[in-house]
């Protein structure tokens, strides 16, 4: 994960200390075959508790191996 708080100061849900907007790059089997929505929804799902806290953006990007 890569905390891009600091490129969204004074935007809405930033917060001093940032911890506020996240970027996260995963690549897993579970994702095979799977639509982006699907990937989504995965990758939320296991990140539940640390996003409801507060986290306020999570750009994912999700792929399954060999995928571009």
């Amino acid at each position: 994960m890569i905390d891009e708080s600091h490129q969204h100061h004074g935007h809405g849900g930033w917060r001093e200390g940032g911890e506020t907007h996240f970027r996260v790059d995963i690549v897993s089997e579970a994702f095979a075959g799977k639509s982006r929505l699907e990937r989504h929804r995965l990758v939320n799902a296991a990140l539940a508790q640390e996003l409801a806290d507060r986290v306020h953006a999570l750009a994912i990007a999700a792929k399954a191996p060999g995928e571009a």
